[in-house]
């Protein structure tokens, strides 16, 4: 996420035309489909835990409550933005990753709701994430999208300079990894959780493997853009997520400075995106060499190291003055 947003905002155009940058921005933008499948799994595991400790309807009170959280700081985020960059007001309604994750976290607790079974919450999530990847195409290439109001359309298809994501299809990333929650909550024995690991990874492979041979097929689609709103590169991102979830398993990457980025991604995003594109950088921006703009981004991801690291003292240290 940090790295995806660096190299776009720091790398000069004479360095944007090369296969090495190519291969840049498709590793860092895997960043917002994993962001969003670990949301996705983080729900629905809360949930199971919850619900044993306060009964399901309770905990799904308690995810659907954090789903319309997630949506309400999409809007504080555009209002800090708007305060600090004075665009135009209709940028508080732009459509960007929080807002997606938001409305996508709802929906799954939702289905969560509804679904009384763990059988039935898979086969509901399984069944959400392909109707959300192969739909994508019909509703960007409909008319009636444009019948609804600018700020709605904007969370279903692509409008320049209003949307940086769209529901369709990025919130069936979120519903496969509720998917996975659910599996891997019902994992409690070593064994089983080695066989989901290892059924992950074929289930991974099978998604890469079917997008790419759908991709070689002439489309049922009358529009789609493979790189867009094509179903077959979504389920080729989504197959890449999905293995890095036994690949991080199998390597065992419990390393202290990860887990406390991804316990503090939600902050790192808040924080990094101004840092990156506002005035503090305003002259680097755009200016350097794709080299030097990796090795700035492992300075500045380090030093979003030391950030959250200071943000976890003190809340730890409020905390206990709190309790005391």
């Amino acid at each position: 996420m940090v790295g995806a947003h660096v190299t776009d905002a720091w790398t000069r155009d004479a360095d944007r035309h090369d296969e090495r940058f190519f291969i840049t921005v498709f590793v860092n933008g895997l960043a917002a489909p994993l962001f969003l499948l670990l949301a996705g799994v983080a729900l629905t595991m809360a949930a199971e835990s919850r619900s044993r400790k306060i009964g399901e309807a309770a905990a799904a009170s308690s995810i659907h409550k954090r789903g319309w959280q997630v949506f309400g700081l999409a809007f504080l985020f555009r209002v800090q933005s708007q305060l600090l960059g004075w665009g135009p007001l209709v940028n508080l309604l732009k459509v960007d990753i929080l807002n997606v994750m938001g409305l996508a976290m709802v929906g799954a607790a939702w289905i969560w709701r509804a679904a009384t079974t763990r059988r039935t919450r898979v086969v509901a999530y399984a069944a959400a994430t392909a109707a959300l990847a192969f739909v994508t195409p019909v509703v960007r290439d409909a008319a009636w999208p444009a019948l609804l109001p600018d700020p709605i359309e904007w969370y279903l298809r692509p409008v320049a300079n209003r949307t940086t994501f769209t529901l369709l299809p990025w919130a069936g990333f979120l519903t496969a990894g509720a998917l996975a929650g659910e599996l891997l909550d019902a994992a409690r024995r070593e064994t089983d959780e080695r066989l989901l690991q290892a059924w992950l990874f074929a289930a991974g492979l099978l998604g890469i493997a079917g997008g790419y041979a759908a991709s070689l097929m002439p489309s049922i689609y009358a529009n789609a853009q493979f790189w867009t709103s094509s179903p077959a590169f979504f389920f080729i991102r989504l197959g890449i997520v999905v293995m890095a979830i036994p690949l991080t398993w199998v390597l065992g990457l419990a390393w202290e400075p990860l887990v406390t980025l991804g316990r503090s991604s939600l902050f790192v995003y808040w924080i990094h995106v101004e840092m990156v594109y506002g005035g503090l950088s305003r002259p680097i921006r755009g200016a350097l060499s794709l080299p030097v703009s990796l090795v700035a981004f492992l300075l500045f991801l380090t030093a979003m190291l030391g950030l959250s690291l200071l943000k976890t003292a003190v809340a730890k240290r409020w905390q206990t003055r709190r309790q005391s």
